[in-house]
């Protein structure tokens, strides 16, 4: 090696001496990822249980609720539908085949308040150019007939003294037979049928246009009272409608009462339709078919504990579980049964123990903890 190479072998031994102790480490630890970051924030644990501080427990809104086991109402759980009162309301339909003219207030639009006997629209009829023609020929014979029996009146009245009274009579009444009889077929020419409300209450649904040919018994308005409304349900075990003691409509994470009305004599779709009312308010914002949930409860008795709804989450086997919180930042997961009770509560029948607290409040939000 010659001087002149001397200064560039210590460069290289310089180079080596520092990148040593780095090729060194890296090649102990085996693993060059991100070393795994430990604190306090909320977390999903081996087990499975969730860890949450207070912090955090407070910001999600996390309240939990010491259950207490008992008996509780079986209940099942029904598909209905909003329908209509028919005392309170009713349809709207055409008798006979014509054109749509708008009412005194114009065609009224959905939701307009209406009352009892208010004409909503009319119906013109539409005749056939040979109907129409042969009407007004009927008119032509009946005008011309009407023409002559009051020259014949007029004569008779001029002799009534040399001509029978009963002469006269039949006479007058031959006219004013002829007088009708051309009122009413000149009636059927222009006659209008007048579409009425056939109760007090609001537009429910509307099928009316300015100038729209529509058919004899085709509906056009639909008038409906929001505060006589019926619920009205399918229960396919027949046996069901003879132990209803108390129902409810669960709508939007509330029970609200219902009250039962009766069980129909006649299947329909293969199942027993059931009658259920309420107060005047409570079904007033639903609208007409609407589909609702109703849980009927029964007089047999169930034992568990009651929950709320909301406490029911779904876990990866898409089983139903609850959160039990088993120390002051820790939440288990538990697996259980239940039957409903009514619109708000479930009674857990298994899984759980008398005196456990389970998350009520916030309990998605636990259940996404990762």
């Amino acid at each position: 090696m010659t001087r002149r190479n001397h200064p560039i072998a210590a460069w290289l031994l310089a180079a080596l001496a520092v990148g040593l102790p780095l090729a060194t480490t890296a090649h102990e630890g085996h693993d060059n990822a991100p070393a795994a970051v430990s604190g306090d924030g909320p977390r999903r644990l081996p087990d499975g249980s969730v860890f949450l501080p207070k912090p955090a427990q407070h910001q999600l809104g996390v309240r939990t609720l010491a259950v207490q086991a008992g008996e509780h109402p079986q209940a099942f759980e029904l598909a209905g539908t909003v329908a209509m009162d028919p005392n309170a309301g009713g349809k709207v339909q055409a008798t006979l085949a014509g054109r749509l003219e708008a009412g005194p207030r114009g065609l009224p639009v959905l939701g307009q308040a209406v009352r009892k006997g208010e004409v909503l629209a009319y119906v013109v009829p539409t005749a056939g150019a040979i109907e129409r023609s042969n009407q007004r020929a009927q008119q032509a014979e009946l005008r011309a007939a009407q023409g002559l029996a009051r020259q014949r009146v007029a004569r008779l009245q001029a002799l009534a003294d040399t001509v029978a009274r009963k002469d006269i009579e039949a006479a007058e009444a031959e006219l004013q037979s002829l007088t009708q009889r051309l009122a009413a077929v000149g009636a059927g020419l222009q006659q209008r049928d007048a579409l009425v409300a056939p109760a007090s209450g609001v537009i429910a649904s509307a099928n009316a246009v300015a100038g729209q040919v529509v058919d004899a018994r085709e509906l056009v308005f639909e008038v409906v009272d929001p505060r006589h409304l019926r619920i009205e349900a399918l229960a396919y075990d027949p046996a069901q409608a003879q132990d209803i003691a108390s129902a409810y409509l669960a709508l939007g994470g509330q029970a609200l009462p219902l009250r039962f009305v009766g069980a129909a004599r006649s299947l329909r779709e293969q199942a027993l339709p059931l009658s259920f009312t309420a107060e005047a308010q409570v079904l007033a914002p639903l609208a007409l078919g609407q589909p609702v949930r109703v849980v009927a409860q029964t007089r047999t008795k169930v034992a568990g504990m009651a929950v709320p709804v909301a406490a029911l989450q779904r876990n990866a086997a898409n089983q139903s579980i609850v959160w039990v919180k088993t120390a002051p930042e820790r939440f288990e997961p538990r697996v259980v049964r239940h039957v409903p009770l009514d619109g708000e509560r479930v009674a857990v029948t298994s899984g759980l123990r008398a005196g456990e607290r389970v998350v009520t409040e916030a309990a998605s939000l636990v259940n996404q903890v990762r």
